[in-house]
């Protein structure tokens, strides 16, 4: 992808989410902490995936802009939930405290909450989305983020600390936690852009990988990477006990492991006949980050 068009996005993104902050009617200190919360920095993956999705069948961004901002109201909640004490009890997130170091944990867990029901109510009142497609993309939001999705990864994620798990419980595990949001995100932008069934299918066969992949890549970086790019300390896994990729393959493994899964989703674009878009320049920016 180029480097302008991803920066120009991310810009985008930040904007609306500011602006849908700003326009909250909050106490006073809440909106400070929901403002503190979306500002804390971000790739804004998810929601130039979906963009990039979309853009594969169609090219009028602005009918989507309320699924993008619900989408990665989505996913502040999740990691703000995730950084709680209760959970991996981190304490920087991007470089920064996380909610419940900067404020406290009551306010962290009510900025979650709050900003995972404002997704739906973006969505629900969007004036670019007709009845049938509100109905579509909630749906798969909340499969993605429910029970189901993050919730049952982030459960067998806790419990798996301490465990001796195989590649397939690990994939598993992330598959839901990492995954569900992704395949989320392709699908709900391939289907309001206009795609064919058979094409949301390969698409969705590309985003199963493409979210391994992110999480490979995200272990990997866990042992290999720079603290000042990722913005929390390295070897955080390790101390949590947690098994990895590069725990259960070694790096080397790790790596090869990631490569296959790049190799798979590039095959299911092709299939999906999309080859030739930010899709497959998004593989690359999953598979090789450094941050």
């Amino acid at each position: 992808m180029n480097i302008l068009s991803f920066e120009q996005k991310q810009q985008s993104i930040n904007e609306q989410l500011q602006n849908k902050a700003e326009q909250l009617d909050l106490p006073e200190q809440l909106k400070l902490a929901v403002i503190y919360a979306l500002n804390a920095g971000g790739k804004r993956l998810r929601p130039i995936l979906m963009l990039a999705a979309y853009n594969a069948f169609s090219e009028n961004e602005e009918r989507v802009s309320d699924v993008v901002v619900a989408l990665e109201l989505i996913h502040t909640y999740s990691l703000i939930h995730d950084d709680l004490p209760a959970m991996d009890n981190d304490d920087f997130r991007r470089g920064q405290p996380t909610i419940h170091k900067q404020y406290d944990e009551a306010t962290a867990i009510l900025v979650g909450d709050g900003l995972l029901t404002l997704a739906f109510q973006v969505i629900s009142s969007s004036a670019d989305l007709e009845a049938e497609e509100k109905v579509f993309t909630i749906t798969e939001l909340s499969k993605a983020s429910g029970l189901e999705g993050m919730i049952a990864g982030q459960y067998l994620d806790l419990k798996g600390e301490g465990e001796q798990l195989t590649v397939d419980e690990l994939s598993m595990i992330h598959r839901r936690k990492t995954g569900e949001l992704i395949r989320g995100a392709v699908k709900i932008g391939a289907y309001l852009g206009g795609a064919t069934p058979p094409q949301i299918e390969a698409l969705d066969e590309y985003a199963s990988y493409l979210g391994l992949i992110f999480q490979v890549q995200d272990d990997i970086l866990d042992v290999t990477g720079d603290e000042n790019k990722i913005g929390k300390p390295v070897g955080s896994d390790v101390s949590l006990d947690k098994s990895t990729y590069p725990k259960l393959l070694g790096i080397d493994g790790a790596i090869e492991k990631r490569d296959d899964y790049m190799e798979r989703a590039q095959k299911a674009l092709r299939e999906a006949r999309v080859e030739n878009t930010q899709l497959m320049d998004i593989i690359e920016l999953f598979g090789k980050r450094s941050y």
